[in-house]
C-alpha cells in the first residue's frame, strides 16, 4: 500500500529522488491513463512546495484538452503552438519558464502564476500524448534541477502507462 511521507531535503535532488520512489509506488502495477494521471497530478502538487496547478493536458489529435489536475480551474483547451503548453506540444521539448510574463503569448489561466515548466510526453511509438504542466506562483520557481527531475518524472509516468 503506498503511503505518502512528507519530509525535509538536503537539496532538491533529493527531493526528486523521493518523488520517483514515490511515483512508482503509486502508480504501480495501474495502467489506466485517467487513475495515473489523477494520482500523479496529486502526488506532485502535494509533494513539491510554491505550487499553483500541477496537471495534464491531454492530446486529442487536434489540440490539448485539460484532463486531471490539482489548482484552480484551468483553460479548457489549447491549441498546439499557442501558450507554453501548445509550444511544448508542439516542439516536443521541455519548456522551462521562469517568468511567464516574458514569454510571448502565454495563456493566463490563472493570474497567479508567474512561472512555469512544461514537459511534452510522448508514447514509444513517437506519437504525442499531451504534456505535464506545472505553475507557480513565484518567478523563477523552476530551474535545470526542476527539468531533469520533471522529465524524470514523466518517464516514470508514461512507463506505467504500458502493461
Amino acid at each position: 500500500m503506498f503511503e505518502f511521507k512528507p519530509q525535509t531535503y538536503a537539496s532538491k535532488h533529493e527531493h526528486y529522488q523521493d518523488l520517483l520512489q514515490q511515483a512508482r509506488g503509486v502508480l504501480h502495477g495501474e495502467h489506466n491513463l485517467i487513475a495515473n494521471a489523477a494520482n500523479f497530478s496529486a502526488l506532485v502538487y502535494h509533494s513539491l512546495p510554491q505550487l499553483n496547478w500541477a496537471g495534464f493536458y491531454l492530446f486529442d489529435g487536434t489540440e490539448l484538452v485539460v484532463g486531471p489536475f490539482q489548482g484552480k480551474p484551468a483553460c479548457i483547451r489549447i491549441a498546439l503552438g499557442r501558450g507554453v503548453c501548445g509550444t511544448a506540444a508542439q516542439s516536443r521539448q521541455t519548456q522551462l519558464v521562469r517568468d511567464v510574463n516574458a514569454f510571448d503569448g502565454h495563456i493566463a489561466c490563472d493570474a497567479a502564476s508567474q512561472s512555469e515548466i512544461v514537459v511534452p510526453l510522448i508514447k514509444p511509438d513517437g506519437a504525442l500524448l499531451g504534456v505535464w504542466d506545472v505553475d507557480s506562483p513565484v518567478t523563477d520557481r523552476f530551474d535545470e534541477d526542476d527539468r531533469v527531475g520533471m522529465e524524470a518524472l514523466c518517464a516514470v509516468f508514461m512507463a506505467s502507462l504500458m502493461p
